[in-house]
């Protein structure tokens, strides 16, 4: 600790000086897609800029594989000096357990309260008053990505919103394209479905589910107008037989599908393909009809570590996650909003400035990981996924299994 306080005396939150005790730290993450990989190298810049070695630990599968790795690794002993998490409940044991470090102290002294917003994302890494985990960006999940390649193709104009796109969809299959992309990974239907609820049943009844877990509401009329646009975008995504995320989100760039449900994350797939928004694709936040984003996205938890320098190195490596320096250059990579409003981020794009003029307006939700269990989470996503690749489920069936669900939601 007594050399990490004299690193906080003598440097900058992304100290450029060499570390008095320089060290490796091996860092785990899922972020193996080309607009992720071009993000965290940024990461790893800044933290090598200190004298110490950022050590690449990515996972390819997404969370849904490396969690579970992540997970083993820790309670077995072997743990790793940084780890990438969602925003909410998924290292929540982990940390009841006593295996993460407690970041308290450096967040008091940098003053994280003031500068982390919205200050949702803090309270995701408090338990029981104190700190245990760095965020690092907002990601959102309610976009809807076209290709204007696509639309062009099929003559029709890009859609501003769900209803037109559905509308368009019999002309895009007549063009040869896939309506909308969708990989085959659980996660991406169950997102599909969150972007769905809010983008069609609003607000409202995604505060009485989502919150209050109200099993009226996710057994009533409204919910049900969402299971059946669910079941439109089933009808669309047939035929898209790509696996990971960013496989569908190449299908959008290459305008072989019309459009893709995914998070914010999508854009650095768009930048390192040299395409401009607005002008080669568009994205319409809400599904273009509720402008409202969630606010999770990704966090860093440290594990405990029994060598001093490693201890002392790790929360060099969270000062500088959260520095104004490495928040620009990270997130203008992958396409997420920072957690700090104190940052010139002149150089966004089109999709981002959006995201951040709905940030500005406060019409912000939690995520799913934030106001769900994992168990329940886990729950959704076999639902949706079993709901989108099954035909003879019908919305009603699905509405009914969704309801019981929530009703036993933790």
């Amino acid at each position: 600790m007594n050399t990490f306080k004299l690193f906080l005396a003598g440097a900058s939150a992304l100290a450029l000086s060499t570390s008095v005790n320089a060290t490796d730290l091996e860092v785990t993450h899922w972020w193996t897609s080309g607009g992720e990989a071009a993000a965290v190298a940024e990461f790893a810049k800044a933290f090598d800029a200190t004298g110490n070695k950022w050590v690449d630990g990515a996972i390819a599968g997404g969370g849904g594989t490396a969690r579970p790795v992540m997970i083993s690794r820790i309670t077995g002993g072997d743990p790793m000096a940084a780890t990438q998490f969602n925003h909410g409940r998924q290292a929540e044991e982990l940390v009841e357990a006593g295996l993460m470090l407690d970041l308290t102290e450096l967040a008091e002294k940098e003053g994280w309260k003031d500068i982390v917003n919205p200050p949702s994302l803090l309270d995701s890494c408090t338990l029981d008053g104190k700190i245990y985990c760095v965020p690092v960006n907002i990601h959102s999940p309610q976009w809807l990505w076209l290709s204007h390649a696509a639309f062009e193709k099929a003559g029709v104009p890009v859609p501003g919103n769900w209803d037109e796109y559905v509308a368009a969809a019999p002309k895009l299959r007549e063009a040869g394209i896939q309506p909308l992309a969708l990989g085959q990974q659980p996660w991406q239907s169950n997102l599909l479905f969150g972007a769905v609820q809010i983008g069609v049943g609003g607000l409202d009844l995604w505060k009485q589910i989502n919150l209050e877990k109200d099993v009226a509401a996710a057994s009533g009329p409204e919910m049900a107008k969402v299971f059946q646009a669910m079941a439109d975008a089933r009808n669309m995504a047939d035929g898209s037989n790509v696996q990971d995320w960013n496989q569908a989100t190449n299908m959008v760039i290459t305008g072989t599908a019309g459009g893709q449900i995914m998070g914010d994350w999508a854009q650095g797939e768009f930048q390192v393909a040299n395409q401009v928004a607005g002008e080669d694709y568009t994205c319409l936040p809400g599904l273009g009809v509720n402008e409202y984003l969630s606010t999770g996205g990704d966090a860093f938890y440290f594990p405990k570590l029994k060598d001093p320098e490693k201890a002392a190195a790790q929360l060099e490596l969270a000062s500088m996650m959260i520095s104004k320096e490495a928040q620009v250059a990270f997130n203008l990579k992958k396409g997420s909003l920072p957690i700090r409003g104190d940052i010139n981020l002149s150089a966004a794009n089109d999709c981002m400035k959006k995201g951040l003029e709905i940030l500005a307006t406060g019409n912000l939700l939690p995520s799913g990981d934030q106001v769900f269990s994992a168990d329940t989470q886990t729950q959704f996503n076999d639902l949706m996924v079993e709901f989108m690749n099954d035909k003879s489920i019908t919305p009603e069936d699905a509405q009914e299994r969704y309801a019981a669900i929530v009703e036993a939601a933790d």
